[in-house]
């Protein structure tokens, strides 16, 4: 099996190439645009399936309880529209290609240094294409250029079918003391109510996220490996809000300060094609986030964030029984998350290194009310991570996980290939409640691999005191021991207040479930 490539941080080489003809740029524009259309019909098909099948088994009703994202600006108003750039030069008329509007036409410099005059450029190249009357027009970012944006929102609406299109390097100003002190910490990039947008592309979006994880309040950053109490904030690289019907296609993201890509109450978004890559001390670095969005496809990816390397542990915590084992996770985080407020996600042929891998949660934290429904996880790869497939949620919340679907999983050298954790807790003294996200109606099918033997159990089931875990399935599960000891002990499943059904012989047997259905359960699920 191939390794993971390695990840440089390093800066971009600058290099000076030759203007690229404008026929140039619209024949390679129709090539990307072929490659970016939805023709990954079986994985589309396998979607509708999916949400039919979850509809017939899991009625559902609107989630009005569930916590809404906050809106880009962090007062709660409105994204203001990109300011005017003043005195920045039209674009280049030209008859066969009026539809594409390049960044260096408006003053952008390209050399990787100029932030004001590449933001002032990319604002009113935005503002141009977003209201151009031409059919599909595309801001585009040549592939000859370095260019250093400060934090923007490019707002919609737009005229339908606007392609971003970065075909050169694209970066953030290097670290928090280079940072704008009136920009927002949070996020660098926001498309807001930018519906029918493609981002796209050949180039790179470069974080620059290396001072930022050094800062002392990241996990075991501060001196002698503490993590201190102050400021923290840390931007998110690209995030698409109430945005609809957005594509994702092809770009490279790498060494984010934060959250590679997030989507925060969007509906109908595909991901395709996409490679992330950050190195081993990147804390809290997720390839690609859905928080209160519905109808999603990540699908045809890669995504390698972080290794096993600087710990977060989670705290014990104490059940009526007896103590849960602390975990510890390594930094990066995870390949894809799905957070609360989300339906109908599907995810597809993603392979993801070194993390965390692929999660739904953490939910419920502040005793909040979270739904999350019909999500598929199909033929996905996850290799020397600290965690394969895992369901996060808090002590205290409410809502329900439901109709969720892991099959077709290869695990390599992972230390906890399955894991349903109703206790996730950060730092120390989270008190067992009597309430918690229901987890009901999750099928394990056709999951093989190995797993890390010093790391104790490769299947967790940890569910809640309050409210059981119901209508667990385990089929065509296979997990053995790393470094191919035939001899060696399968380390027994680890299971809690969790009841479903072993289909076929599981290895290691899951004989842990507990059969039928608890005498007594909250029921919080009909709220969902």
């Amino acid at each position: 099996m191939r390794p993971a490539p390695e990840t440089s941080t390093r800066r971009p080489q600058l290099r000076r190439r030759r203007p690229v003809p404008l026929v140039t740029v619209a024949v390679s524009l129709a090539l990307i645009s072929l490659a970016c259309l939805p023709v990954f019909a079986d994985a589309s098909r396998a979607l509708h399936r999916d949400r039919e099948e979850h509809r017939r088994q899991h009625h559902r009703t609107e989630d009005k309880k569930s916590r809404v994202s906050l809106p880009p600006d962090a007062d709660g108003d409105s994204p203001p529209e990109p300011p005017d750039s003043g005195g920045a030069p039209p674009p280049a008329d030209d008859s066969d290609c009026g539809n594409v509007f390049d960044v260096r036409a408006f003053g952008a410099s390209g050399d990787g240094s100029c932030v004001d005059d590449d933001t002032a450029a990319f604002r009113a190249a935005w503002k141009a294409a977003c209201s151009s009357d031409s059919a599909a027009a595309t801001l585009l970012v040549p592939s000859d250029g370095v260019f250093t944006i400060a934090s923007t929102i490019f707002s919609g609406p737009c005229k339908p079918d606007l392609t971003f299109q970065i075909d050169g390097v694209l970066m953030p100003p290097d670290g928090p003391a280079s940072w704008p002190a009136t920009d927002s910490r949070k996020q660098w990039i926001v498309f807001y109510k930018a519906d029918r947008l493609t981002l796209a592309g050949e180039g790179t979006i470069e974080g620059n996220g290396e001072e930022w994880w050094d800062l002392p309040c990241k996990p075991h950053r501060g001196p002698n490996g503490s993590t201190l109490r102050g400021p923290c904030d840390s931007p998110a690289l690209i995030r698409f809000f109430s945005s609809n019907d957005v594509t994702v296609c092809g770009l490279r993201i790498e060494n984010s300060p934060q959250f590679h890509l997030r989507f925060d109450d969007c509906e109908r978004v595909r991901v395709d094609g996409l490679f992330v890559s950050s190195p081993a001390s990147s804390p809290n670095t997720d390839g690609v986030h859905v928080e209160n969005t519905k109808s999603v496809q990540i699908l045809n990816s890669r995504i390698y964030n972080g290794a096993l390397k600087h710990k977060e542990c989670i705290s014990s915590v104490s059940t009526s029984h007896q103590t849960l084992s602390s975990i510890c996770h390594a930094a990066g985080d995870d390949c894809v998350s799905i957070g609360a407020g989300c339906s109908d996600v599907h995810v597809e042929n993603i392979t993801c290194g070194h993390g965390h891998g692929i999660s739904i949660g953490s939910l419920g934290v502040h005793n909040t009310h979270a739904c999350v429904s019909n999500v598929t996880v199909r033929n996905v790869r996850i290799l020397d991570s600290d965690n394969g497939v895992r369901i996060k949620t808090w002590q205290g919340g409410a809502g329900a996980v439901s109709a969720v679907e892991f099959t077709g999983v290869q695990m390599q050298n992972v230390k906890n290939c399955i894991v349903i954790d109703q206790y996730y807790c950060l730092g120390h003294g989270c008190a067992n409640q009597t309430s918690a996200v229901r987890v009901a109606g999750v099928a394990y099918r056709d999951i093989h691999g190995t797993y890390n033997p010093q790391a104790g159990a490769p299947i967790r089931l940890a569910c809640s005191d309050a409210v059981a875990c119901t209508d667990i399935t385990m089929s065509g599960v296979e997990l053995l021991p790393a470094g191919g000891d035939d001899g060696a002990l399968l380390a027994d499943p680890y299971c809690w207040n969790a009841y479903g059904v072993m289909e076929t012989l599981t290895l290691p047997p899951v004989y842990c479930l507990l059969e039928g259905s608890p005498e007594s359960l909250q029921d919080p699920l009909t709220s969902c």
